[in-house]
């Protein structure tokens, strides 16, 4: 059984990886379910383990440096953060499949608001094709990244997760170089010009649980 927590207000993130790392540490002794914590942030950057200094070109916001994968990212209120902490060895211990089974889960929840979101190989998150925008100066597509995906594992426990922009102030990302990806923009819910509230994006996110994530449950690569 996984446990679904939601956090009401703006949780203050040391307080999350607190909790955090404590829940990954009772889940792989056994004395707690996993769990899928959602909650939003006060505005703040954290910076992943393939964090480049050069991309923090104006922190607005306070920096919080983590050992989860990744680089720069911008957390703030009106963007839902869901905190996954999963047995991973129960589900194949397979770090690949289980990254891309949360980037299909993202997809699966988009398309219950009849968005098209994809993944693009070399660049880690969820993206939203934009053919409507100006394609980048190499002819390159246009592409804003909806969501962020960022993990870490402990004894096969995962922690930390992704975040999907619901209505966050965009402009709050201008002070990094979203996950390094220069050229291509961010959006939301709100700027893809949807209604969507938080509690509608949780409803579809449990709703598309299952099917993304569970079904990782045999065995396919061995690790020490």
């Amino acid at each position: 059984m996984v446990d679904w927590i939601t956090s009401p207000g703006l949780t203050p993130y040391n307080a999350a990886l607190t909790e955090m790392e404590a829940r990954a540490a009772a889940i792989r002794a056994g004395t707690a379910s996993e769990a899928i914590w959602l909650l939003e942030h006060p505005p703040l950057y954290t910076s992943g383990t393939s964090a480049d200094p050069k991309d923090l070109r104006n922190p607005r916001f306070e920096v919080h440096e983590t050992r989860r994968g990744g680089q720069y990212t911008y957390h703030g209120p009106g963007q839902r953060v869901a905190y996954v902490m999963l047995d991973v060895a129960a589900r194949g211990r397979d770090i690949r499949a289980f990254v891309q089974s949360l980037e299909a889960w993202v997809i699966a929840a988009l398309a219950e608001f009849d968005l098209v979101a994809t993944t693009r190989p070399g660049r880690v998150g969820v993206w939203i094709p934009r053919p409507d925008k100006p394609t980048l100066p190499d002819g390159t597509p246009r592409d804003d990244k909806i969501a962020a995906l960022g993990i870490r594992l402990r004894k096969w426990v995962s922690f930390h997760g992704l975040s999907i922009n619901v209505s966050p102030d965009l402009s709050h990302f201008d002070g990094i170089v979203p996950c390094g990806i220069e050229g291509h923009g961010v959006t939301s819910l709100a700027d893809l010009g949807l209604t969507a509230t938080m509690e509608d994006l949780d409803a579809a996110l449990k709703r598309t649980f299952a099917a993304s994530i569970t079904a990782l449950q045999e065995p396919s690569v061995s690790a020490g």
